[in-house]
């Protein structure tokens, strides 16, 4: 069995109501559609731990291209094959790869801002919000970098239109949910959004998908970053 509980590796189950959980590993108690079907529970702050090390990788990076950079976090040790992590990963390569690319900001608040709201999409987004984490990820990013509030004018607006982009693309190809795909795709369409509306050109490169082999579902030739 390919990557999916945390703790014995069996598949996930995803329930139509939320259920009393008690976390494998902290114990804490929460509210959960999600568990393995040997029963196992995994807690967002468990599934995402270490990933403050993003924000050391970050502050030292100097690409231009935040494909480049969100692929060193996917080889992270914190990283899984799906979770919300991703959610956080998406919004802080773009942060980094704006910067490095002449974006004015102050990285490290930029990245500590953005783990900060990207911890709260909770895993699972996609199916239950009809949101994908990594879109909403996008949108926070240029959030960030235009300084946006709820009573902002254009910056509101470039906002949700970020994250309407994301998540079209996502959509576009259909389920079910891959991180690393929506990931890509996410950050594609950001690329091409900000050098339209912020005048920073960040680089891109080809993507050919090196995680198929620990996802029960990837779509395989469905998929754009199938190369094989």
């Amino acid at each position: 069995m390919k990557e999916e509980c945390l703790i014995c590796k069996a598949p996930l189950e995803y329930l139509n109501e939320d259920e009393e959980m008690e976390c494998a590993i902290c114990n804490k108690k929460v509210l959960s559609k999600t568990r393995c079907v040997n029963g196992h529970f995994i807690c967002d702050a468990c599934h995402t731990q270490g990933m403050d090390s993003i924000i050391e990788l970050c502050l030292s990076e100097t690409s231009k291209n935040p494909i480049e950079i969100v692929r060193k976090m996917m080889d992270m040790p914190f990283c899984h094959m799906h979770g919300p992590e991703h959610h956080v990963m998406v919004g802080s390569a773009l942060l980094t790869a704006y910067k490095n690319a002449g974006g004015n900001i102050d990285l490290e608040a930029a990245l500590l801002e953005m783990q900060k709201r990207g911890k709260q999409v909770p895993g699972g987004a996609c199916g239950f919000w009809g949101a994908c984490g990594a879109g909403i990820s996008t949108g926070m990013f240029v959030s960030i970098i235009s300084e946006s509030n709820p009573l902002a004018n254009e910056p509101w607006g470039l906002s949700n239109r970020m994250t309407s982009k994301a998540l079209d693309s996502i959509g576009q190809i259909g389920g079910p949910r891959c991180c690393k795909r929506d990931s890509y795709l996410s950050i594609l369409a950001a690329i091409d959004f900000v050098h339209e509306n912020f005048g920073v050109e960040m680089e891109k490169s080809e993507i050919k998908c090196t995680h198929y082999f620990n996802n029960n579902q990837c779509i395989e030739k469905r998929c754009p970053f199938n190369k094989i």
